[in-house]
């Protein structure tokens, strides 16, 4: 049982303006729309927005499980202390966070693991749960293990186990060798996706050199995984070099692969390496739309805006008409730098050009209006989508319950919850995200937990998202009995620790005082073979040393100097600065 000091609760309470705010109709809003509800089973994917309110975590990954805390961390003084907050429960959530199966009020997430094993995941967790050398030796440990393989197990084992490579590999070695079972190609590029977020590529690659023999195994998909996580780990060249030799795996180099290289570059900030393997390939694979929109996109996104004026031009000279990404991306830049005149000078050009803006584009200058507090224009976003007969999606819906609640509407915005099903679509993870996020930003426990609780109620699957905000509100409230309960529900949901969520939560541990678990955590993060921001680390050194905790504080530093005995840099919390956006027009 940890020694928890006494915390004082700081409530982060979320600016609501004072001023006056015109009704925005949302009966007129929801007959509007009634009787149109096949239109919403649509729902666009688009890379433009992203939700700032939120934690960026690039993608959906999976539950590591935190060591108990190690011998070396104690109090400094050897008391034991209590306190009262740490205990508390939103009353109308007492029974459910407060169940038999979760009551371990300590941050010990792996000893989650020691519950009953009722089921073959349990029963995997707790042997996988335990440190092991090389995957080898997770090989040999499951040997004793009787369970049912089966795809769903394989998968959910990979999902909460992504950032513990040995564990996950050794798995996957050890079922592949039971009988009756083989693995499918999904699961393949599961594992290959695995080993290349935790930058083992070495392994990486004699896992695809094994796919390329089996016939159906190595796919586009596949090729797209490896470029994509070369691409994230800043290995450019390496991603290049892999489509290079992308027939040698039966998969043809044409433009669809050209574009999945290019857009796995610009979305790593790399729009520079996308020009020029464009430039290399451009007259052996002839460019489409989507190979200048990507392109585009790259130089919006880098605030290089005449080069991607020149790229329409490009676009342009070989046949192909701006659309509505084209436009839409630089609507996007514009809303960056809220420069809401150029933005209506681009749909005013659209509308010219016969070219409908799509509810990508207006849920992005949506929520740029509301970001700049410009909430009169922002709710006026709809007027103009009536007008144009364009039908919300989901992701509108977000960014429209987000605006109003942070006018301080929280009543229209429940209002437009209730009423989303009503209109034909059903929300989903990202809209309940937008809703905990607001709660929790605004410390209403009650209300963000319930929603999590409706979640599961309504069969919607929680993603790392989800937990963010309530993370970080317990940790500003100095709740540990209710984080040590979320928790556990990540883990039983099979969502990992990725270095974010590890950063988030030591920092604000050693803020509140919990240092005993920031050790942990950061004890664990380097267990992981993550590399700790020097801010991370530096915060952590600093309060271990005012608290006189001078062993932890030892033990802390050894860790950070294997790292750097391993060649392992910490990371750098600083940023590249971006350049002016220009103003031109995309007409001439």
């Amino acid at each position: 049982m940890f020694c928890r000091g006494r915390v004082l609760a700081s409530l982060r309470l979320a600016c609501v303006s004072s001023r006056s705010l015109p009704r925005f109709g949302w009966e007129s809003f929801a007959q509007d729309f009634c009787g149109n509800t096949h239109g919403f089973s649509s729902q666009l994917r688009y890379s433009f927005c992203t939700d700032t309110h939120l934690l960026e975590i690039n993608r959906p990954l999976t539950i590591g499980e935190s060591p108990a805390i190690p011998d070396w961390v104690k109090d400094s003084d050897g008391e034991s202390c209590s306190n009262n907050e740490d205990d508390f429960n939103p009353p109308s959530l007492s029974y459910w966070i407060g169940k038999p199966k979760i009551q371990d009020q300590s941050l010990d997430t792996k000893s989650k693991v020691h519950e009953i094993a009722d089921n073959d995941i349990d029963k995997v967790s707790m042997i996988l749960k335990n440190k092991f050398e090389s995957p080898d030796s997770v090989v040999e440990a499951l040997d004793t293990c009787d369970v049912s393989v089966s795809h769903s197990l394989v998968e959910q084992v990979l999902r909460r186990f992504s950032f513990e490579w040995i564990s996950a590999y050794g798995f996957f070695k050890w079922a592949q060798l039971r009988k009756a079972f083989v693995h499918s190609p999904d699961l393949c590029n599961m594992m290959v996706d695995n080993l290349g977020k935790t930058r083992n590529f070495a392994i990486m690659w004699e896992l695809v050199e094994d796919m390329k023999l089996l016939e159906g195994y190595f796919s586009l998909d596949t090729m797209t995984i490896i470029m994509r996580r070369f691409a994230k780990a800043g290995k450019y060249e390496d991603a290049i070099k892999a489509f290079k030799n992308i027939e040698s795996f039966g998969v043809k180099q044409d433009i669809f692969a050209l574009n999945r290289l290019m857009d796995a570059l610009v979305k790593q900030r790399s729009v520079e390496s996308a020009k020029s393997v464009f430039s290399q390939f451009k007259d052996c694979i002839h460019p489409n739309s989507e190979s200048y929109n990507v392109l585009v996109h790259g130089w919006c996104k880098s605030r290089q805006l005449d080069e991607a004026f020149r790229t329409v031009d490009e676009m342009k000279k070989h046949g192909f008409r701006p659309d509505s990404y084209t436009y839409t991306c630089f609507i996007e830049a514009f809303c960056r730098d809220k420069d809401f005149r150029r933005v209506n000078d681009i749909l005013e050009e659209m509308e010219k050009k016969g070219c409908r803006s799509t509810v990508v584009t207006y849920t992005i200058v949506m929520k740029a209006l509301a970001k700049a507090k410009e909430t009169d224009k922002a709710m006026g976003v709809y007027q103009k989508m009536k007008a144009n007969k364009c039908l919300p999606d989901a992701s509108f819906y977000d960014v429209f319950i987000h605006a109003l609640s942070k006018s301080g509407r929280l009543k229209d915005s429940n209002t437009v919850f209730d009423d989303m099903s009503k209109q034909g679509i059903s929300p989903g993870v990202s809209t309940y995200n937008t809703l905990i996020s607001i709660a929790a930003h605004n410390s209403q426990e009650t209300k963000a937990l319930d929603l999590l609780k409706k979640m599961k109620e309504k069969g919607c699957k929680p993603d790392r998202n989800t937990y963010i905000p309530l993370l970080k509100m317990c940790c500003n409230l100095g709740r540990m009995k209710v984080l040590s309960f979320l928790l556990s529900h990540m883990f039983e949901n099979d969502i990992s620790f990725d270095f974010g969520v590890y950063s988030l939560l030591i920092n604000r541990l050693c803020r509140k005082g919990k240092l005993e678990m920031a050790c942990s955590l950061f004890e664990e993060l380097v267990s992981k073979g993550f590399v700790p921001m020097g801010c991370t680390f530096d915060l952590l050194v600093k309060q271990l040393k005012q608290k006189g905790m001078h062993r932890e504080k030892k033990r802390v530093e050894e860790m950070a100097s294997r790292l750097m005995v391993s060649h392992l840099p910490f990371r750098s919390a600083e940023a590249p600065a971006a350049e002016a956006v220009p103003t031109v027009g995309l007409s001439k």
